[in-house]
């Protein structure tokens, strides 16, 4: 797998580039802002982007989905269940103080345990609901990698106090689709550093194994 991960204005959102080395397609997920910066890296990584897949409807994980799409011609995934987040996304912005950037819909709505084929690499797309109804993470089997969105932090959990989150359901979401990965696997947050399943297992103080 290629993998870089990077932080993106307007509020730290984690950006991953994700490629197969042998056919060298790629997804982006999260492109939060900065277009040319997530442009840069997919060409300096020799890369063609075939899909922009979203954790969520947060505008400040899709700031820079319309010029990514109109730069690459990738579809814009997402799950059904955010499709009212998506909807009110200038709301959002305007509730932030937070210049809005138009964005077209998505081309396609992503499923609890679809598969998601870049090349040769193969992941698994998560619904995983809390933070808000279509939260959703992307599981990589044999890369012991999970990209958690804003699901699962080092030491935190999303927050729910948002449009359509609920504490309840993001905790029954970790303990049964994150906690029962592997151990070893490598956590992409939604913000902030990475971590590792075994370590909030044991760690989290929002949600214990």
């Amino acid at each position: 797998m290629i993998r870089k991960t990077f932080s993106v204005p307007p509020l730290g959102c984690n950006c991953s580039i994700i490629g197969d080395p042998i056919t060298k397609q790629a997804i982006v997920v999260d492109p939060g802002g900065a277009p040319e910066r997530i442009l840069q890296e997919v060409r300096a990584m020799g890369l063609t982007v075939v899909s922009i897949v979203h954790t969520h409807a947060h505008f400040d994980h899709f700031l820079a989905s319309g010029a990514m799409k109109q730069a690459t011609g990738a579809a814009l995934c997402l799950h059904p269940d955010d499709r009212p987040l998506w909807d009110i996304l200038e709301m959002q912005c305007r509730m932030f103080g937070v210049p809005y950037v138009p964005a077209p819909p998505p081309d396609y709505w992503l499923k609890d345990e679809e598969r998601l084929a870049i090349g040769e690499l193969e992941g698994i797309a998560l619904h995983t609901p809390g933070h808000t109804p279509g939260s959703m993470c992307f599981h990589f089997p044999a890369a012991k990698l999970v990209v958690a969105g804003d699901t699962l932090f080092r030491g935190s959990i999303g927050r729910t106090d948002l449009w359509g989150g609920d504490f309840d359901v993001i905790e029954q979401s970790i303990r049964e689709r994150l906690y029962t990965l592997d151990e070893q696997t490598a956590v992409v947050t939604g913000h902030g550093p990475e971590t590792e399943i075994g370590r909030e297992r044991e760690t989290n103080s929002f949600v214990r194994a």
